[in-house]
């Protein structure tokens, strides 16, 4: 482990005049002292209700400043919710647009991190135009957009340093020019003591020694996660003691450990000049540990931190306060007076205070534009039911959003009925600013650029008269070969995917065929095979991240989640991230591969592509759709699919699936079943015996389920058969219920019914080992047949009398 502290000095002036040298210094101080005074008034404005919350980096900010020197242009950050002197001393934001954050401007020009989606200190930059085209990253310093979860950022962190390895050792990447300089981009994260406790710590540290990713992690070291203290949290209370055995050793792979004080301004210059020289040259992981932080105001606006720290620990902070610090290391080393340095504190309280008002001030005005016209529309109407609301409007000095609609709406209830003059000038006006609310707040969810999914042409697959049948898993195998081939930048990984093909082959020889860098294994680890994708994809390239089954992603959940679902809709469209997690599952024997979370699943990836093909040549064509698209998805083959004979389509790697379609595999009559993946096998067995009991049934497979049914073909179904059954083997209430609420609302279906909708889910528990568990817990053919036949007799008992 290598210390850094002041007495070893520091060579920053070593090629610069003093003057130069005094100036630079000066100006961090500078930076440093504005950004206090920006947490300071922050803290301030939530305080006294214009801002909702606020959480800030006091205490962190030399630290910063001596990331920001080795911070160059085509770097990546992939920080922490206390990056904010980082984010002004680099430029990636402004003291302006930090409390246009604050306030939760919704307009991408004042917050152009997130649209006032991302409370303060949530940082990002756009890498993406209004189009989705990319934008080049390697004349910009890149900042993938924060996340609240603590320890969230650290695991794509893997794929954003491993891209730059493999643009460096893969010479067919290099006319990838928006994306990298030949490699020699270093990753810096950033992270909170009290995170370094989490699991996904643990599992990305091990990854990135392993794989010898070019990053430099900061670990802040304030003695604290909110009230407890680092003894209470990490063996010996010291994470870079705990570390240890990361040190990279001769001949060995691994970390180089930094460990620096928060308050020593050339201590902590010289560990971030070495650590980025080591990354970005050797690529060789680097851990600063950066102690003796302070965190003047507390975890945030919430709480004080006087509730839980000693009179003892508050008097140190006093003392150790890192400008402080400066402020008398600049004095005693005759670099500034203390008037010139009193001056510079003078001077940025008053320009911290100025952006504040005018940010302030902006947002202010884009509010009044809606209230001003609200109140114009209300004046028109000539009625006693207005005056009050009127009123209560026009006395507002600062109306919300919320205050002006509610107050709109709640005149329109009084209105009903009544024929009024400005009573449709009103309403036709609500019905404009719906749309236009529905962007500021509702929009992006996916980035629908020119490169979306819809827009890829649709191919049918072609057969030819000899066509072969072969396993589905070979039917895949050949998919992701032609794809390979026709495009360098694919890649896959997971458990088992490089050595063996996968563990069921759909890989299989690839490795051999692409390269090690292009098909490889990982450990046990779901976090950072989900994050490698992520980073991999914000980084120009095309990953496949497979979970090796599906019950397994719960294990990646959160990042899945918390990361990657939901960046385009808080970056407002301005980062994406294509990377397509590849699994499989339904209908394996047992608790543990029951296959079929898929509640789960849709409650926590709205953001995402959810695809759940019923064969493996369906598969093949949601792939080629999505290897030619730049949007996130989700695709579950069907685990008990793999060996069974498909015919082989002669376009493999060139036939297309359009993504959110439905499509009607059997034509019926008399009832419509809606199903997916693995479970329409068993409907399609249950249709042929309820042929020979004389009802028809119309079999829809749902295909995608995000999004769903695009075309409104189950609709189109129930004009015919008014009669809706959904199958699926998720839990009671789970998918099915989403289906059923998508197709009787969103499609209108309910009107279309002459019986109650039913739906046959699988049992609420999971199911036991064996085929009889699975026969007696989930749904089969059996069950299917009697259902429809109970649907039946309720409409025709002398046709379909009562089976029990």
């Amino acid at each position: 482990m290598l210390e850094t502290t002041l007495d070893q000095g520091s060579d920053l002036n070593s090629k610069l005049s003093f003057d130069d040298f005094r100036k630079i210094i000066v100006e961090d101080y500078r930076v440093a002292v504005e950004s206090r005074y920006v947490s300071l008034l922050g803290r301030k404005e939530v305080l006294t209700g214009k801002a909702k919350f606020g959480i800030f980096g006091d205490g962190k900010e030399l630290a910063q400043i001596a990331v920001s020197k080795v911070f160059q242009k085509g770097d990546w950050r992939s920080g922490y919710y206390r990056d904010q002197t980082l984010a002004f001393a680099s430029g990636m934001t402004s003291i302006y647009h930090f409390f246009s954050q604050l306030y939760a401007h919704p307009d991408v020009e004042y917050d152009p991190s997130s649209a006032g989606r991302q409370m303060n200190c949530h940082f990002s930059v756009r890498i993406i135009d209004e189009e989705g085209n990319w934008l080049d990253q390697t004349k910009q310093k890149n900042t993938f957009s924060d996340i609240s979860t603590t320890g969230g950022q650290m695991a794509r962190i893997l794929g954003l340093g491993l891209a730059s390895k493999l643009y460096r050792e893969n010479p067919n990447l290099s006319y990838l020019k928006y994306f990298s300089n030949g490699g020699n981009e270093v990753v810096f994260c950033s992270v909170g003591n009290a995170s370094t406790s989490e699991g996904v710590f643990f599992e990305v540290v091990n990854a990135v020694g392993v794989k010898q990713i070019p990053v430099v992690i900061s670990i802040w070291d304030d003695g604290y996660g909110i009230s407890v203290p680092n003894e209470v949290q990490t063996t010996k209370g010291d994470i870079s003691e705990v570390l240890k055995g990361f040190q990279k050793e001769d001949g060995s792979n691994g970390f180089e450990i930094f460990k620096v004080k928060g308050w020593d301004y050339p201590g902590l210059c010289q560990a971030y000049e070495r650590a980025a020289k080591y990354a970005r040259e050797h690529h060789t992981p680097c851990i600063v540990h950066v102690i003796e932080l302070t965190q003047p105001q507390g975890h945030s606006s919430s709480g004080s931190h006087e509730r839980y720290k000693s009179k003892e620990r508050l008097n140190w902070e006093l003392e150790h306060d890192c400008i402080a610090k400066m402020h008398q290391w600049l004095i005693d080393s005759d670099i500034a007076t203390a008037e010139q340095l009193n001056l510079i504190d003078e001077e940025a309280k008053d320009f911290v205070r100025k952006e504040q008002r005018r940010a302030w001030s902006d947002y202010n005005k884009a509010l009044a534009v809606d209230a001003s016209q609200a109140i114009a529309l209300l004046s028109q109407i000539d009625d006693e039911l207005v005056e009050l609301p009127l009123k209560q409007l026009q006395s507002l000095t600062e109306p919300s959003l919320k205050e002006v609609y509610s107050t709109v709406r709640k005149v329109i209830r009084e209105l009903k009925g009544k024929d009024i003059e400005g009573k449709g000038a009103l309403l036709a006006w609500y019905k404009l600013q719906q749309g236009v609310n529905e962007s500021r707040y509702n929009s992006k969810l996916f980035t629908t650029g020119v490169d979306g999914p819809e827009n890829v042409q649709v191919i049918a697959p072609q057969y030819s008269d000899d066509a072969k049948f072969i396993d589905g898993r070979e039917v895949l195998n050949l998919c992701f070969e032609e794809n390979f081939r026709r495009d360098e930048r694919l890649l896959a990984f997971g458990e088992d995917v490089g050595k063996i093909g996968d563990v069921n082959q759909g890989f299989a020889g690839l490795q051999e065929k692409f390269g090690e860098h292009r098909v490889f294994d990982t450990g046990i680890r779901e976090n950072s095979i989900i994050g490698k994708g992520i980073g991999l994809a914000i980084r120009g390239l095309k990953p496949i991240a497979e979970i090796q089954y599906l019950d397994y992603l719960l294990y990646g959940i959160t990042v899945a989640s918390d990361d990657l679902a939901s960046l385009s809709y808080r970056t407002f469209g301005g980062q994406k991230a294509p990377v397509i997690i590849r699994t499989r599952g339904h209908r394996l024997e047992g608790i543990w591969h029951s296959g079929s979370p898929m509640s789960m699943i849709l409650g926590t990836l709205r953001g995402l592509h959810i695809c759940v093909p019923r064969n493996m040549t369906q598969a093949a064509g949601m792939y080629n759709t999505l290897f030619r698209s730049d949007e996130p998805a989700l695709v579950i083959e069907c685990l008990n699919g793999y060996r069974l004979k498909e015919r082989l389509p002669d376009n493999i790697g060139d036939f297309t699936i359009p993504i959110g379609y439905a499509e009607c595999i059997r034509v019926g009559a008399d009832i419509t079943v809606v199903s997916y993946g693995s479970t329409l096998r068993v409907v399609e067995e249950a249709a042929m015996e309820l042929d020979r009991l004389g009802i028809s049934v119309e079999i829809i497979d749902a295909q995608t389920l995000q999004p769903f049914d695009k075309a409104h073909l189950c609709a189109e179904s129930l004009k015919k058969t008014n009669k809706l059954l959904v199958v699926d083997e998720d839990v009671p209430g789970g998918a099915s219920a989403f289906i059923m609420q998508q197709i009787l609302e969103d499609q209108n279906g309910y009107y279309l019914l002459d019986s109650q909708p039913r739906t046959l889910s699988a049992k609420a528990h999971r199911p036991p080992y064996g085929s009889d568990g699975d026969y007696f817990t989930k749904p089969s053919s059996d069950d299917i047949v009697e259902t429809v036949f109970e649907m039946m007799n309720e409409g025709n008992p002398d046709k379909y009398p009562s089976l029990f």
